[in-house]
């Protein structure tokens, strides 16, 4: 097994980009991007996004990788590491998430048949709302999700998630790439790609362009898991052959490529089949459910489909929850088996209440009108501790007090690949904090005006 000192390496970089890129692959790129793409007029949207995934996004993922590998610490030491004990830095070492899926409940029902063929959207419908309506089984599907992943962070950063998430990448890709080859024989692929990639001037003018524009910033930036650490994890465990601009880019590039395919392969299946292309998240759960079971070879299409879908999201949480191990064994000084059992109770604890928001405490509405508990919590990181965390590591990495940018350049350009010019400092100490409040006040703007 690879150290450094008692820290675990990954044992290739070809290791470490996977297990990055799938902290950053998730269920956003799966259904939202494309929705969002669709909704807001197409190549436009797409274009926008792009240019700020590598203009603002990919810088952010440069300071999380290059804090992470130059202090060989999770959140819970890298500050102090880098910027002294007594800096006020260390105060901010305790941001966390925690969160939890169902997907495992769809995949290993399509894969055993417990989907009936031929079923009607409406059937769809009532299969979707009477999962959210029982506790039990959805209590049992996220736990199932918490356990293996915790599993999987138990045997180490080596033997378990680097073995585990680099063949569930591999096979991600693979299922990305074969589901996206057939689409290309559906009747309805000409017309899906149109709607997907082609300029619409019309749906262009109903959303406008100020919505494009700060949809494409908000799906670029929140894309990449940047703000808590969970990128800056796996830093800590990486070599220092390639500059961390490279591994930067091929990470952002791996999610690129990802949330594009992803609409390949939904679009042309909503026109082949009549749905609504704009559906949100009932397009996966409800639509998708219904053309799966219609057609032929659905069952096989359909279990690909949902696997594929439960891997992205089991990549973010072993991700996020190596993050959150990591800290606790270098704050309280214990072992990784212990750790894994204190926050499997901890996070399971947790979960109960945004899981419960969907049935037992349904009348609980914590931002009004038909919110759950879940869309409090969604509010709460994406809006608020990612944002705000992303500005607190550009202001870390540019501060004189902070890890000063003379080292933090240094740390990013060793290794083989491109490097990152010290003259841009304007830019990520004025630049990239200013972008990151605005989308900070438009989310604000658009969820309570």
């Amino acid at each position: 097994m690879a150290t450094e000192g008692k820290r675990e390496k990954f044992s290739s970089r070809f290791g470490f980009l996977l297990v990055a890129a799938g902290c950053a692959i998730g269920l956003g790129n799966v259904w939202r991007f494309p929705h969002m793409a669709g909704q807001c007029g197409g190549a436009l949207f797409v274009l926008i996004y792009l240019a700020f995934l590598f203009a603002v996004g990919l810088p952010f993922l440069i300071i999380e990788i290059a804090v992470g590998r130059a202090a060989r610490k999770s959140l819970s030491g890298a500050f102090e590491e880098l910027a002294g004990e007594k800096t006020g830095w260390r105060h901010h070492k305790y941001w966390m998430i925690a969160g939890n899926y169902i997907l495992l409940y769809y995949s290993v029902r399509f894969a055993t048949g417990g989907f009936p063929e031929k079923i009607s959207e409406a059937q769809a419908v009532e299969a979707f709302t009477g999962l959210l309506a029982d506790p039990a089984i959805m209590f049992i599907c996220m736990l199932a999700c918490s356990a293996v992943a915790f599993w999987v962070i138990g045997m180490g950063v080596v033997k378990g998630v680097e073995r585990i998430t680099k063949p569930m990448m591999i096979l991600l890709l693979v299922m990305l790439v074969a589901m996206s080859v057939h689409s290309v024989f559906l009747p309805g692929f000409g017309e899906g790609i149109s709607y997907y990639l082609v300029p619409d001037g019309e749906r262009m003018e109903k959303v406008g362009l100020l919505k494009i524009v700060w949809s494409a910033m908000g799906q670029a930036f929140f894309t990449l898991s940047i703000g808590i650490g969970s990128i800056e994890i796996f830093g800590t465990y990486a070599n220092k052959d390639s500059s961390v601009v490279s591994e930067a880019a091929w990470i952002a590039i791996l999610d690129t490529v990802v949330a594009v395919l992803a609409g390949f392969v939904i679009f042309p299946a909503c026109f082949t089949f009549g749905v609504e292309p704009s559906a949100g998240p009932g397009l996966i759960f409800i639509t998708l459910n219904t053309v799966f079971s219609n057609i032929a070879g659905g069952m096989f299409w359909g279990s690909l489909f949902f696997f594929f879908m439960l891997f992205a999201a089991m990549t973010t949480l072993i991700a996020v929850y190596e993050n959150i191990i990591s800290m606790t064994i270098e704050l309280f000084n214990i072992s990784r088996k212990r750790s894994v059992i204190i926050n499997f109770i901890v996070l399971t604890a947790l979960s109960i209440p945004v899981l419960l928001g969907f049935n037992v405490l349904d009348f609980i509405h914590p931002m009004g009108g038909d919110s759950t508990i879940l869309d409090l919590q969604d509010f709460l990181i994406s809006n608020n501790i990612l944002p705000l965390g992303s500005v607190l590591f550009v202001l870390f990495v540019t501060a004189r007090n902070g890890m000063q940018w003379e080292k933090f350049v240094a740390e990013v350009n060793t290794g083989a690949g491109a490097k990152l010019p010290a003259s841009l400092l304007w830019y990520f100490r004025y630049i990239l904090p200013v972008v990151v409040v605005v989308l900070l006040v438009a989310g604000y703007f658009d969820i309570f005006a």
